[in-house]
């Protein structure tokens, strides 16, 4: 009888909490369970501050929970996930190299320096920027800059790939064409994704599951829904199709609730303060 494959990450009453300036312990997460197979992408959202990017982080072991566990690949996660690649919102590149130089780091940081700039010239041309590799980061734009730090996390070849709000600071247009990007190259070569977006229409265009967290503090994991949708996706045109309607009014009956609890939370804090 065949052994079931771990999952890439496997998060089992994961709670997280900080310890305030009073002595008072603030719960950031609590008891969050989440399963990600391997080669599949799922999508984090919920309100502002319910704990998106904490998950994401304590996935990525920057951050240790208070209870719980997290597994990697079966394995027990201590210290930092090896096996992951993070790409942040704001940009990481360093601003003194170019982007060829930006894009080898990845390898030089973990000792591989023989061919490293012939590697990052290919990761650039995956992304487009195969001419733009001399440029330096200030040269580019906003969506130059998001593919030279995709080619940056993918040319070391993570088999995780952990994003948060990758595509925030783009207009409409670039994150379309960001999104399309992205799965043609999750496409090729599909790894476990974790991509936390703010923007339930980006979740479901993207992944092969949306999970919904609550309004924290106690944040948890309240809804997971599979998405229907047949692959390949066009990111604008799978917009238009039935099952996606359908399927967005259904998770937003949900968080519509979670992002009015969190914007009267805050209302109540700063009428407070």
């Amino acid at each position: 009888m065949a052994t079931a494959e771990p999952a890439a990450i496997a998060l089992d009453d994961a709670t997280v909490a900080f310890r305030l300036a009073d002595s008072r312990v603030y719960t950031a997460v609590e008891k969050a369970n989440l399963s990600v197979a391997n080669g599949e992408f799922v999508a984090i959202v919920g309100p502002t501050g319910c704990g998106k990017s904490t998950l994401l982080n304590i996935v990525a072991g920057l951050l240790k929970p208070a209870a719980g566990s997290v597994r990697i690949f079966g394995q027990p996660l201590a210290g930092l996930n090896r096996d992951a690649g993070y790409l942040f919102q704001a940009d990481a590149l360093f601003p003194w190299k170019t982007a060829i130089d930006n894009v080898a780091i990845g390898l030089e940081i973990r000792g591989v320096r023989q061919d490293a700039r012939q590697r990052a010239q290919a990761f650039l041309t995956s992304v487009g920027l195969g001419a733009f590799g001399s440029r330096y980061p200030h040269m580019l734009s906003g969506g130059q800059r998001k593919r030279v730090g995709l080619a940056q996390v993918l040319i070391r070849d993570p088999k995780i790939l952990l994003m948060d709000e990758p595509f925030g600071p783009l207009d409409a247009q670039t994150r379309q064409i960001m999104g399309n990007l992205l799965l043609e190259l999750w496409s090729a070569d599909r790894k476990a994704v974790l991509f936390v977006t703010h923007d339930l229409e980006e979740a479901i265009a993207l992944a092969d599951r949306v999970v919904i967290m609550s309004a924290g503090p106690s944040a948890r994991i309240i809804g997971d829904w599979r998405v229907p949708l047949a692959r390949p996706r066009d990111i604008s045109e799978v917009r238009m199709e039935k099952e996606f309607h359908s399927l967005h009014r259904e998770i937003w009956s949900v968080l519509k609730d979670e992002v009015l609890k969190s914007y009267a939370q805050s209302g109540a804090v700063a009428s407070a303060g």
